[in-house]
């Protein structure tokens, strides 16, 4: 019996997952390692963190994803080294053998050497981020509804969204739209509609990424108005 070249993906996200159906068909075997058990559509995270959406609505169980593939096999661990000369992707104390990898790990929020920002402003880039975020803004209507002061209750309605980018300004009209559509009938003694979500950007205009021409030349200003929201 031949044998065949071990071909190891280490995460499961859609590059990771691309490359894994991607060789489906091919004369391998595959080994896919990821730390966690689920494949995360990380564009709506923004609605979970939001409570739109469910963690279940934007996940599915990797092993799922590539049951029928008889190529490939998932592993749940954490890589922690690669020793590429002797060809071996080590996991604590388990290690593995390939002919070839393919390195597709997540991504991480840039705090641009102010790490210590990181415990008051968390990013967004995992399912136990989003929650995180979703109890936080919550928890903040539910203590505006309890606070006396009128300055303090304000800065509980008080939302800062750091970063202009898809990411950003979806998370932005989201909160504004929690606030002014979704939560607002469920108070006594404040309005959820009073809630200011502020935009932070050092650039001139959100989605600088984007040309200027697929705005459809909106400025930053007006599209932000439609939800509410203000950019500084």
């Amino acid at each position: 019996m031949a044998i065949v070249p071990h071909v190891v993906i280490v995460g499961a996200g859609f590059a990771g997952l691309h490359a894994a159906r991607g060789l489906r068909n091919a004369p391998v075997r595959v080994t896919v390692i990821d730390r966690t058990n689920h494949h995360l559509f990380q564009p709506l995270l923004y609605q979970v963190a939001t409570a739109s959406l469910s963690p279940a609505d934007i996940s599915a169980p990797i092993r799922g994803v590539l049951g029928k593939q008889h190529n490939t096999e998932v592993i749940l661990a954490e890589v922690t080294g690669v020793d590429a000369q002797g060809q071996r992707v080590f996991m604590h104390d388990l290690s593995i053998p390939y002919d070839y990898l393919v390195l597709a790990t997540e991504v991480r929020h840039n705090y641009f050497g102010r790490d210590e920002w990181e415990q008051f402003a968390p990013g967004l880039k995992t399912l136990q981020d989003a929650t995180a975020i979703r109890h936080k803004i919550l928890l903040s209507f539910e203590a505006a509804e309890q606070e006396k002061d009128p300055e303090k209750r304000q800065a509980l309605l008080t939302f800062v969204v750091v970063g202009a980018g898809p990411a950003g300004v979806e998370m932005t009209g989201a909160v504004a739209e929690l606030a002014h559509k979704a939560l607002v009938s469920d108070f006594r003694h404040i309005d959820p509609a009073l809630a200011r979500v502020l935009l932070v950007e050092a650039g001139p205009r959100i989605l600088q990424t984007f040309p200027v021409s697929a705005l459809r030349g909106l400025s930053s200003r007006t599209a932000l108005h439609k939800s509410n929201a203000i950019m500084i």
